[in-house]
Protein backbone atom coordinates (compact mmCIF):
# COMPACT_ATOMS: atom_id res chain seq x y z
CA UNK A 1 0.00 0.00 0.00
CA UNK A 2 0.96 3.43 -1.00
CA UNK A 3 0.03 7.31 0.09
CA UNK A 4 -1.72 7.04 -2.82
CA UNK A 5 -3.68 3.71 -2.35
CA UNK A 6 -4.57 4.91 0.91
CA UNK A 7 -5.91 8.26 -0.04
CA UNK A 8 -8.28 6.83 -2.80
CA UNK A 9 -9.26 4.30 -0.50
CA UNK A 10 -9.94 7.22 2.13
CA UNK A 11 -11.42 9.59 -0.91
CA UNK A 12 -13.96 6.26 -1.79
CA UNK A 13 -15.65 6.45 1.58
CA UNK A 14 -19.31 7.76 0.89
CA UNK A 15 -19.10 11.40 1.22
CA UNK A 16 -15.32 11.85 2.09
CA UNK A 17 -13.50 14.83 1.11
CA UNK A 18 -10.11 15.47 1.81
CA UNK A 19 -8.43 19.28 2.65
CA UNK A 20 -5.49 20.66 4.57
CA UNK A 21 -6.42 22.67 7.60
CA UNK A 22 -3.43 22.85 10.08
CA UNK A 23 -0.77 22.92 7.35
CA UNK A 24 0.33 21.67 3.69
CA UNK A 25 2.00 18.02 5.21
CA UNK A 26 -0.87 17.00 7.10
CA UNK A 27 -3.98 15.55 4.66
CA UNK A 28 -7.11 15.06 6.92
CA UNK A 29 -10.04 13.25 5.48
CA UNK A 30 -13.35 14.13 6.45
CA UNK A 31 -16.84 12.53 6.73
CA UNK A 32 -19.89 15.51 7.30
CA UNK A 33 -17.47 17.96 8.42
CA UNK A 34 -15.52 15.55 10.91
CA UNK A 35 -11.57 14.35 10.21
CA UNK A 36 -11.77 10.28 10.48
CA UNK A 37 -8.39 10.26 9.66
CA UNK A 38 -5.05 12.17 8.93
CA UNK A 39 -2.22 11.19 6.47
CA UNK A 40 1.02 12.91 7.10
CA UNK A 41 2.80 13.50 3.48
CA UNK A 42 6.19 14.58 5.17
CA UNK A 43 7.10 11.13 6.72
CA UNK A 44 9.65 8.41 5.40
CA UNK A 45 7.61 6.12 6.97
CA UNK A 46 3.61 5.74 5.75
CA UNK A 47 1.17 6.32 8.61
CA UNK A 48 -2.27 7.16 8.82
CA UNK A 49 -4.03 8.29 11.91
CA UNK A 50 -7.16 7.04 12.56
CA UNK A 51 -10.00 7.62 15.52
CA UNK A 52 -10.96 4.25 17.08
CA UNK A 53 -13.11 2.84 20.12
CA UNK A 54 -11.26 3.10 23.16
CA UNK A 55 -11.26 -0.48 23.95
CA UNK A 56 -10.36 -1.54 20.62
CA UNK A 57 -7.86 1.20 20.32
CA UNK A 58 -6.25 -0.58 23.15
CA UNK A 59 -6.43 -4.22 22.04
CA UNK A 60 -5.05 -2.63 18.69
CA UNK A 61 -1.94 -1.58 20.31
CA UNK A 62 -1.38 -4.37 22.60
CA UNK A 63 -1.55 -6.91 19.49
CA UNK A 64 0.69 -4.82 16.60
CA UNK A 65 4.01 -3.33 16.94
CA UNK A 66 2.65 -0.75 13.79
CA UNK A 67 0.30 1.00 15.72
CA UNK A 68 0.64 3.48 18.46
CA UNK A 69 -1.22 6.58 20.52
CA UNK A 70 -1.72 9.37 17.60
CA UNK A 71 0.90 11.97 18.61
CA UNK A 72 -1.10 15.45 19.04
CA UNK A 73 -4.14 13.74 19.23
CA UNK A 74 -6.32 12.42 22.33
CA UNK A 75 -4.76 9.10 22.55
CA UNK A 76 -7.91 7.55 24.40
CA UNK A 77 -9.56 7.84 20.61
CA UNK A 78 -6.94 7.89 18.17
CA UNK A 79 -4.32 5.53 16.69
CA UNK A 80 -1.42 5.93 14.17
CA UNK A 81 -1.44 3.03 11.98
CA UNK A 82 1.96 2.70 9.92
CA UNK A 83 0.27 0.02 7.35
CA UNK A 84 3.13 -1.50 5.27
CA UNK A 85 4.41 -3.66 8.39
CA UNK A 86 2.47 -6.67 10.23
CA UNK A 87 -1.03 -5.11 8.87
CA UNK A 88 -2.71 -6.04 5.98
CA UNK A 89 -4.16 -3.33 3.24
CA UNK A 90 -7.83 -5.43 4.36
CA UNK A 91 -7.12 -4.31 8.12
CA UNK A 92 -6.25 -1.30 7.06
CA UNK A 93 -8.86 -0.73 5.04
CA UNK A 94 -10.95 -2.28 8.10
CA UNK A 95 -9.87 0.27 10.86
CA UNK A 96 -10.71 3.44 8.29
CA UNK A 97 -14.19 2.13 8.27
CA UNK A 98 -14.21 1.73 12.16
CA UNK A 99 -13.24 5.36 12.35
CA UNK A 100 -15.62 6.83 9.93
CA UNK A 101 -18.33 4.69 11.48
CA UNK A 102 -17.23 6.08 15.08
CA UNK A 103 -17.12 9.52 13.64
CA UNK A 104 -20.98 8.70 12.22
CA UNK A 105 -21.83 7.63 15.12
CA UNK A 106 -21.13 10.70 17.37
CA UNK A 107 -23.15 13.03 14.87
CA UNK A 108 -26.64 14.00 15.97
CA UNK A 109 -29.35 11.77 14.83
CA UNK A 110 -30.90 14.17 12.09
CA UNK A 111 -26.91 14.52 10.67
CA UNK A 112 -26.39 10.49 11.06
CA UNK A 113 -29.84 10.23 9.10
CA UNK A 114 -28.51 12.84 6.47
CA UNK A 115 -25.76 11.04 6.14
CA UNK A 116 -26.98 7.48 5.79
CA UNK A 117 -29.82 8.41 3.32
CA UNK A 118 -27.17 10.84 1.40
CA UNK A 119 -26.50 9.47 -1.96
CA UNK A 120 -23.20 10.53 -3.18
CA UNK A 121 -22.15 12.57 -5.74
CA UNK A 122 -20.37 11.72 -8.82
Amino acid sequence: MNIEDLYEYCLSIKGAVGCFPFDDVSLVMKVMDKMFALIRLDTPVLQISLKCDPEKALELRERYACVEPAYHFNKKYWNTIYPNREMTDNEVKKWIRHSVDEVIKKLPKPQQTEYFNHEPHH
